[in-house]
Parts: C-alpha cells; sequence; structure tokens
C-alpha cells in the first residue's frame, strides 16, 4: 500500500496533531473506514502534513 496525503499543510505540529487525532476518531460519522495508520511528517519547507494509509 501506498501512502495517501492529506490536501493541505500547517503551521504546527500541533494543528497537523489534531487533524490526525480526528481522523483516527471521527471516520465513523462519515460513514468510512478508519485507516491502518495515520502519522504527521514535515515537508521541505518546514511546514507540516498528515498522510495516511488506508
Amino acid at each position: 500500500m501506498k501512502w495517501i496525503y492529506w490536501g493541505r499543510l500547517y503551521e504546527t505540529k500541533f494543528q497537523a496533531g489534531c487533524l490526525v487525532r480526528r481522523m483516527e476518531n471521527d471516520w465513523w460519522i462519515y460513514g468510512y473506514d478508519s485507516p491502518s495508520e495515520v502519522e504527521v511528517f514535515r515537508s521541505r519547507k518546514g511546514r507540516y502534513g498528515v498522510r495516511y494509509l488506508p
């Protein structure tokens, strides 16, 4: 499987971490399966993003 990248980068690791927690806990609300792995990564320019494995 390949990583799927969220379409937005964030200024702080905290903001990206909040999205990770929502992805782990709120997927069932929208009728999707929870991703098997979610993580925060740092881009080359120093911003933070989220990627996950379906």
